[in-house]
This record gives structure tokens, C-alpha cells and sequence, in this order.
């Protein structure tokens, strides 16, 4: 298999981009789901394993923004909504 870059076989593009915003909205969606009384730092922690995982990368800046949506929403965040896509 050839080397992977940002967590999908080169030549995938355009067409990936919805793919991406669905597998960022799986994890987004785990991580919501039990996020409630978490210790601080945890839901960021958690969303960077799992985007990990899914061998999804992602800024810092937008995992920042992903965490904050999940710790003030406590549920229904939109990845579309917050990181367009």
C-alpha cells in the first residue's frame, strides 16, 4: 500500500470531502454522546484519539473549536456547520 497523507490514500480528493465531514461527525457525535461531567480536557483529548483513529487529521485550531461546540451544546454539534464542509 502507498504512504497515506491527512488519513486518505493520495488521489482522493473533492469526492472524499464529504466522507471526511462524515467520519469528523461519527467521532464528534461519540465523543458528545458521553462527554457530560467530564474533567476538563477530556472531550479535546477524546476527539483527538478518535479523529486518530479514523485516520483523520485535523488543525489544532479546529479540534479547539470542536471541543469548546461539544462542551457548551452537550450534543448537536454540526462539523458541516462549525468547520464548512
Amino acid at each position: 500500500m502507498g504512504s497515506r497523507c491527512g488519513g486518505y490514500a493520495p488521489g482522493m480528493s473533492e469526492n472524499t470531502s464529504s466522507d471526511r465531514t462524515e467520519a469528523i461527525q461519527a467521532v464528534v457525535d461519540r465523543v458528545s454522546s458521553y462527554q457530560d461531567g467530564a474533567p476538563e480536557g477530556t472531550v479535546e483529548a477524546e476527539l483527538r484519539s478518535g479523529l486518530a483513529d479514523a485516520g483523520v487529521d485535523l488543525e489544532d485550531r479546529h479540534i479547539t473549536t470542536l471541543a469548546e461546540a461539544v462542551e457548551a451544546e452537550r450534543g448537536n454539534v454540526s462539523v458541516a456547520d462549525l468547520l464548512g464542509g
